[in-house]
């Protein structure tokens, strides 16, 4: 599955966004575990890594609909949208929840950082499409 992106606005990139990757080879098919990057506001977390080659799984194509982009925000929380009941009730699916667990897919960034984000080992989506 595919982002859905529905050509929303969003501001430059000038928020610093950290990501730390347990399993960098999975999410990029190289070792490099920490990306610092630059994020635009309006823009998702989902959004912002895909955008630089961390493949993020996104099962539902960022619809809320799954908790496969699940993350933990380890900094920076206030700078993003805060969750609504539509994520609350997603993310409490996700296998290690925390309380820093959100959906990367609905992490808008709102404020200018920094953000620091932790892409768990252990979410993978084990069954993925193939592109016809």
């Amino acid at each position: 599955m595919h982002l859905k992106r529905d050509g929303h606005e969003h501001g430059p990139p000038i928020v610093p966004i950290t990501f730390h990757l347990e399993d960098p080879q999975g999410l990029t098919g190289t070792e490099r575990a920490e990306w610092h990057l630059m994020g635009g506001t309006g823009e998702s977390i989902l959004e912002v890594a895909l955008d630089h080659g961390i493949n993020i799984e996104h099962a539902c194509g960022g619809v809320v609909a799954c908790s496969t982009c699940h993350v933990y925000i380890e900094q920076g929380m206030e700078h993003l949208k805060p969750s609504d009941e539509a994520e609350d009730d997603r993310v409490e699916e996700a296998p290690g929840l925390k309380r820093t667990s959100r959906l990367s897919c609905q992490c808008d960034i709102t404020g200018p950082g920094p953000i620091v984000v932790r892409v768990p080992s252990w979410n993978r989506n084990a069954v993925k499409e193939i592109p016809h």
